[in-house]
Order: structure tokens, then C-alpha cells, then sequence
């Protein structure tokens, strides 16, 4: 399938922009400002659309990619399938002829021939040659019922993907009309504005910082949480006044200072890192050189694939403009913050989670 070229509103008119500002703006005078400053509330506004658009493009171009990957596997899936249905009518043919044979008396010689023996060597020959043919039946019958098995499988694989094939269409649908409407919005405030050829340079000025530092930066922060995350279970069992029991219950508390020292010890990353536990919420932020990350979650207990505690990102904040929920649904998929009791006493799992003011506070229990 050919894959389409989706390129956002704002990216051509930021080219013709571009082209005549370059010949009456000097580059000094821009070189001066941030490209992540915004000296008005509309400007702002204009700003965070446009990241916006970037980042959701760049959820269209993946969910694209993998819907043409999908495509393929269910050719594929098809085409095993009536490979599969034609070896199936065979076994079937042959697994008929077996228990036709059973049914309607066919085999009867086999137990009148044990019988009929005149010696006893001759019966254990009898044995023998019984036994072959029981073998064979049985193996014709195993061979059709495990034909059978794995053809109902990929059927039940290929209306799986057949779903999924459904919800990426949606997701396409739902993300374009999101990108249209926000290529409109632009558009309009832009077309509204004296000073439309200096936004659009800053549109380009944020786009670059963020695809050449912004992306790198979050992302390394998040491997690092994760890396640090998986550490956690074996912190907590060897600073024991943060694990409580009572009776078959049992309580981690643990204090937002604990874990940034815990966190700077995994990474000196951290030490321009700050985590809060506040109003039910986990807060972190962190400043470097000329990247400001800010990011806001919760906590949730989850059963599947496994009991844990799973972190989700309401809100990410990059130098000051957020990120839109594809980016974060993006980065919850690539790095796991979760945490998982049974790391820490196998028998253990998670049964709530809440956050205090300065406290993360986790409720645990015997797996029964």
C-alpha cells in the first residue's frame, strides 16, 4: 500500500514565510531571543498548537507504519490459512476413513484374528500387528485434531488483527481530523497577526530545538526513571523502616526525599531532578542548560500482564509548552515506571496506591 504523504498546514506556510523573511529580517535580531520564549498569551497559544501538530504527525506517520505492517501479516495470515484449510480436508478425508472404519464394523477382524491364533507366538504377532494399526489410526486422528487446533488459532488471529486494522483506521481518522483542526486555528490567528512572519520563525526556531535536543532529552530522562524503577524493589528491602507489616498486610511508605536521594544515587541525571508527592499527584521536574522538563502523573493498580503499580503521565511540559497525550501515551508504551511488589516478597501484591502530601504510600497483601 502507498503510504501517504501527510504534511501539516503550518509547515508550508512556515516555508513561504521563511522564504521572504530571510531577505528583510536579519538573523541577529532573532538569534537574540529563546526559541522558546513567548512574549504575549496568543503567542504562546500559537506555539503549543504548532508542537502540538508536530508531535501528533509524527503519531500519524507510526500509526501509518504500523497498520501497513499489519497489512502484511494479514496477507500473510490468509494466505497460511488456505494452505492450512487445504491440509485440514485431507487429514479430515483420512480421519473419516478411521472412524468410518471403527463405526461400521471395519476393524472387527482384528479381534476375531485374536482368537484364532494356533500358537502362542503367532498370538504375540497378532499383538504386534494390532498395535500398528491402532498406532496408525491414532496418529491419523492426533494429526487431524491438531490441524484442526492450530487452523482455529490463526483464524482467531486474523479477526483479532482484523480489529486492530478497524481501531488504527479510527486512530488515523481521529488524529487527521485533530490535525486539520488545529492547522485551521493556526491559519486563522496567524492570518490575524502583524507579526505573523516572526511566529512562523519561531514556530521553526521551537520545532528545531525540540526534534534536535527536546526528544533526546525526555527520553533519556524517562530510560533513566526506568532503569531506576527496576532497582527500586531491592532499595526498598534493604532500607527496612520503609516496609510494614500487619497480620497478612503490609505498607510501604515512601518519603519524596528518600526517593530523590535514591534516584540521585542511580543516576547523577537526577541531581538537577526534583520529585513531589502532592494533592494525589507525583510531580517532577528538572532543569538543564537550556531544556526545562516538568512532568505530572498518577499512579494506578493493574492486574494484567501482572499485579503492579503503573505510572501514567497526565501532563509533560517542555520549556514550558506541553506535549500533547500522544506524546505521553508514546512514552508510557517505550518505558515501564511501574512498580512491582512481587520483586520485593514473591508472594506479594499491590492492592492500593495513594499519594500524601511529601508520601507515596503503597498497600500490599498475600497473593492467594
Amino acid at each position: 500500500m502507498k503510504q501517504i504523504n501527510y504534511k501539516p498546514l503550518f509547515i508550508i506556510l512556515l516555508a513561504a514565510f521563511t522564504l521572504c523573511t530571510a531577505l528583510f529580517l536579519r538573523p541577529p535580531a532573532l538569534a537574540e531571543q529563546q526559541p522558546f520564549e513567548a512574549e504575549d498569551s496568543g503567542t504562546q497559544a500559537i506555539l503549543e498548537k504548532s508542537l502540538s501538530l508536530i508531535e501528533i504527525d509524527k503519531e500519524i506517520d507510526r500509526i501509518q507504519e504500523e497498520k501497513e505492517l499489519l497489512l502484511l501479516s494479514l496477507d500473510e495470515t490468509e494466505l497460511l490459512l488456505v494452505q492450512q484449510e487445504a491440509e485440514l480436508s485431507d487429514k479430515q478425508e483420512q480421519a473419516g476413513k478411521v472412524l468410518r472404519a471403527y463405526y461400521m464394523g471395519d476393524r472387527d477382524f482384528v479381534y476375531a484374528a485374536l482368537v484364532s491364533f494356533e500358537s502362542l507366538p503367532q498370538w504375540f504377532q497378532m499383538l504386534d500387528f494390532i498395535e500398528i494399526i491402532f498406532a496408525s489410526d491414532k496418529n491419523t486422528l492426533i494429526q487431524y485434531a491438531n490441524k484442526y487446533d492450530l487452523l482455529k488459532e490463526n483464524k482467531n488471529k486474523l479477526e483479532s488483527r482484523q480489529q486492530e486494522l478497524i481501531l488504527l483506521e479510527e486512530q488515523l481518522h481521529e488524529q487527521r481530523s485533530r490535525v486539520l483542526a488545529l492547522e485551521a486555528e493556526v491559519a486563522d490567528e496567524l492570518k490575524n497577526r502583524s507579526d505573523a512572519e516572526r511566529i512562523l520563525l519561531l514556530i521553526k526556531q521551537l520545532s528545531d530545538h525540540w526534534n534536535t535536543q527536546g526528544v533526546e532529552a525526555v527520553r533519556q530522562y524517562f530510560q533513566a526513571l526506568a532503569n531506576a524503577m527496576s532497582e527500586l524493589p531491592g532499595w526498598i528491602q534493604n532500607n527496612k523502616q520503609l516496609l510494614e507489616s500487619k497480620g497478612l498486610t503490609y505498607t510501604i511508605t515512601v518519603p519524596d526525599t528518600d526517593l530523590n536521594a535514591f534516584l540521585r544515587e542511580q543516576n547523577q541525571m537526577f541531581n538537577h531532578f526534583v520529585f513531589e508527592f502532592a494533592d494525589g499527584q507525583i510531580i517532577a521536574k528538572g532543569k538543564n542548560e537550556e531544556i526545562e522538563i516538568s512532568v505530572t502523573g498518577h499512579y494506578s493498580i493493574e492486574e494484567k500482564p501482572k499485579n503492579g503499580i503503573i505510572f501514567h503521565v497526565d501532563k509533560l511540559i517542555f520549556n514550558g509548552f506541553p506535549l500533547p497525550d500522544t506524546t505521553r501515551k508514546q512514552l508510557e508504551k517505550d518505558f515501564d515506571l511501574g512498580f512491582y511488589p512481587q520483586l520485593i516478597i514473591s508472594f506479594l501484591k499491590a492492592d492500593e496506591v495513594k499519594v500524601e502530601d511529601g508520601k507515596l504510600i503503597i498497600k500490599l497483601s498475600i497473593a492467594l
